[in-house]
């Protein structure tokens, strides 16, 4: 299925790394983590629910999973395969039948993506709400976002809140994670870290790769769990290898320092290279330095002369690496700057 918003991000500020000998210094304070972030509001129009199943929005909401293993599913086969319209005409068929539920979710995912049917806001809020209301968790989750980022009707806080609750009680892990992030930002409940924490941890256990970032950064600060390097060095782990940036940054630097897990500087060198690539403008300032100095792979001066003017474009300037790039010949900076600049054009497009 399509995957959700992307939630608030939990941002952590990275320990920093000195100049040339990359020494630890202390961490910057820690940003509290955003409240979870809506899908963006899209026009409307086409068709209306099949005859007998027209849905009045009740409450409770989230996006379509798979059928429970073992059962024949030709509407979510189709899905899966790109096949919208022919989903469509089967989950049709299937709430016309027998008022499947998932079926109903289904019809909603398509109706918000716009996919075999024309995209219709309303259509999807219906179907979200009647599948929600009749207990699936997944529609549960949907209709939370629809109502986070004001689709088919006003912006409604509380109520995203109550059906990411009710989400979460039925296993659902991205209403745990994103209820998490509730209690955190302490605005619309008090705040409460040990809530926020055991929502987090049910999240990352189900395989929440964010969830698992969010429990690491509360076990780095000691905020609703105990403070603990080696725990948080576990869950940093497991998001980064889930592919999460920030993950893969913070686990690079615990690497490096040797804080919660065994000393490695060629796998932090190895996952500073990944983020790097990945747009992490103080991953790529990182890995700038520890090309300068020779330290988890071998020096070299023009590979990293070439991070740095990409990580500064990005906004992670570096006095350590302005000098360390002055001393250079002419040539390797020329060199640098050439392999830098298909990263620079297309840092310049995206801000104009």
């Amino acid at each position: 299925m399509t995957r959700r918003p992307a939630a608030g991000a939990v941002v952590v500020s990275a320990l920093l790394l000195t100049a040339p000998a990359l020494a630890q210094q202390p961490p910057a304070a820690t940003p509290v983590p955003a409240a979870p972030r809506a899908a963006q509001s899209r026009p409307a129009t086409p068709p209306k629910p099949p005859a007998g199943a027209a849905a009045k929005p009740q409450a409770s909401g989230a996006a379509p999973a798979a059928r429970p293993a073992g059962a024949v599913d030709l509407a979510y086969g189709a899905f899966q395969r790109g096949y919208f319209l022919t989903a469509f005409h089967e989950a049709t068929k299937r709430v016309e039948a027998s008022q499947d539920v998932r079926a109903m979710t289904l019809l909603g995912e398509l109706y918000a993506n716009g996919l075999g049917v024309g995209q219709d806001d309303q259509k999807a809020a219906e179907w979200y709400a009647l599948a929600a209301g009749r207990g699936d968790r997944d529609a549960m989750f949907a209709l939370a976002m629809f109502r986070l980022g004001g689709r088919a009707g006003p912006k409604d806080m509380r109520e995203a809140a109550r059906l990411l609750a009710a989400a979460a009680k039925l296993g659902h892990p991205a209403a745990a994670y994103d209820l998490g992030l509730f209690y955190v930002e302490g605005q619309l409940f008090p705040q409460d870290y040990d809530r926020a924490a055991e929502l987090f941890r049910t999240a990352a256990a189900a395989g929440s790769a964010e969830a698992q970032y969010a429990l690491a950064v509360l076990h780095k600060e000691g905020r609703g769990v105990r403070q603990d390097t080696a725990e948080a060095a576990r869950w940093m782990e497991r998001a980064a290898t889930a592919g999460v940036v920030d993950a893969q940054v913070e686990y690079a630097i615990a690497l490096f320092n040797g804080t919660g897990v065994a000393k490695d500087e060629a796998r932090a060198a190895a996952l500073f290279r990944k983020a790097a690539q990945r747009g992490s403008a103080l991953a790529q300032n990182r890995l700038a330095r520890l090309l300068s100095a020779g330290r988890g792979l071998p020096a070299d001066p023009v590979e990293a002369i070439k991070w740095h003017l990409i990580a500064k474009a990005g906004g992670a300037g570096d006095a350590y690496m302005e000098e360390f790039a002055q001393k250079q010949p002419e040539q390797v900076r020329q060199s640098a700057e050439k392999a830098a600049q298909g990263w620079l054009d297309v840092l310049r497009q995206q801000r104009s």
